[in-house]
């Protein structure tokens, strides 16, 4: 990842109903027309072309939403402006999320003339009862013919399946991987279903009328998930996320690797290394807000900080700890100050929780380590520990550490 290096999200925060575990920032209804939500688009990314100059794009991600609704037209608009504004790598990813009714599907070569070369359908399941329990408008049929027409207009494609679904069986998410692996163009998104505050899911679970897997069940769908991709060649290079190498989403790896982003549109985030600091954005989040907001001050931000070494620390922690490859604790060092505590890493180690790289380099989670990974990203996050140069002594990194 270049020093000059940047990846941009353009948000599209509408789609067609509203899925009953989504806490994303869409909406059902849309407010704003087509016309006037792509001027701000537009106008907004003027305005991060000006905060972050000369730099170049290795990737674009369409999200929602479902953007799969923009016309082409939009999207090729998009694409042209954007790369007028900075230099666009030659092998830069851009995706585009799409679900898979028939309609949308049949706007796959548009988005591809337009410049898109990466699609990731939103399909979820490949079982029409679980789609209709998950509040999904397509059937499996159409799912299975969307793909097939994005494996046949696109370079690369990705789908999404939930599993740990109440009441799911080992053996019906065993039939239903066969089946997406069968088909899968080398890389899958596999999410665990999680109850999310706002969502119907959410009131549903608290009334008593629905009940996930519990946590053992949902570690046995877990490690099942993590055999079978294993064993067909899309190992996960993200707690979530499958890939065959080289398939990798590269534009989530920004994020990941903790490397700089411009978010475009409602609800957007941002981080951006700017003047020797790195400053975090985020956008308002109603769309006819935004919109407006974009029309008087040329941008939807609704809240801009800079983050200081220690925030930074952390969220390169949260992040990099996904990675299968772990958190790289060179970056850390060098672009935060910070270590983490040789005994904190020590202690999980000995529990076979983590894993460090033969040069010591990376700091990962083992497969046991992955099934309680947010309680170690919180203890890694609390023994953070300030960096000032010495004599190697701890084995660990080139320097001692110290509070």
């Amino acid at each position: 990842m270049t020093a000059n290096a940047l990846a941009l999200y353009i948000h599209w925060p509408y789609c067609a109903a509203k899925c009953p575990y989504c806490d994303f920032n869409s909406y059902a209804r849309q407010t704003v027309s087509e016309a006037r939500y792509l001027a701000a688009v537009l106008r907004e990314i003027d305005h991060y072309a000006t905060l972050a100059p000369s730099r170049t794009l290795t990737s674009i991600f369409f999200g929602g939403g479902t953007p799969s609704l923009m016309s082409a037209q939009a999207v090729g608009a998009i694409l042209d402006h954007a790369a007028a504004r900075w230099s666009v790598a030659p092998e830069a990813e851009i995706t585009l999320e799409a679900n898979p009714s028939s309609v949308e599907a049949s706007r796959f070569r548009g988005y591809r003339a337009a410049g898109v070369n990466r699609v990731s359908i939103g399909v979820q399941s490949l079982r029409d009862d679980a789609l209709k329990f998950l509040g999904r408008l397509h059937n499996s049929a159409e799912a299975i013919a969307a793909i097939e027409i994005a494996a046949a207009t696109f370079d690369r494609v990705s789908f999404d399946l939930i599993y740990a679904r109440p009441d799911h069986k080992l053996a019906e998410w065993r039939a239903e991987l066969v089946q997406a692996l069968a088909m899968a163009r080398g890389h899958l998104s596999l999410y665990q279903l999680t109850i999310e505050e706002g969502t119907a899911f959410f009131d549903l679970e608290r009334r008593g009328r629905l009940r996930v897997p519990d946590s053992d069940d949902a570690a046995a769908l877990y490690e099942l998930t993590q055999e079978m991709c294993g064993a067909a060649g899309l190992p996960a290079y993200e707690i979530s996320n499958h890939a065959a190498p080289g398939q990798e989403s590269r534009h989530n790896l920004t994020y990941w690797r903790y490397g700089d982003y411009a978010g475009v549109g409602p609800g957007a985030h941002g981080r951006l290394s700017i003047g020797g600091g790195r400053v975090a954005f985020s956008a308002a989040l109603d769309p006819a807000e935004w919109v407006d907001r974009v029309a008087r001050l040329g941008h939807g931000e609704a809240d801009r900080q800079p983050l200081d070494t220690s925030e930074q620390a952390v969220e390169m922690t949260l992040m990099g700890m996904r990675l299968n490859e772990g958190l790289d604790l060179v970056a850390l060092a060098r672009e935060t100050g910070r270590a983490v505590d040789p005994e904190a890493i020590k202690l999980l180690r000995s529990d076979g929780l983590l894993t460090l790289s033969p040069g010591g380099d990376f700091l990962s989670a083992t497969a046991r380590g992955m099934l309680m990974l947010n309680r170690i990203v919180a203890h890694l996050s609390e023994n953070l520990m300030v960096m000032h140069a010495a004599p190697k002594k701890t084995g660990f990194e080139k320097s001692e550490i110290r509070v």
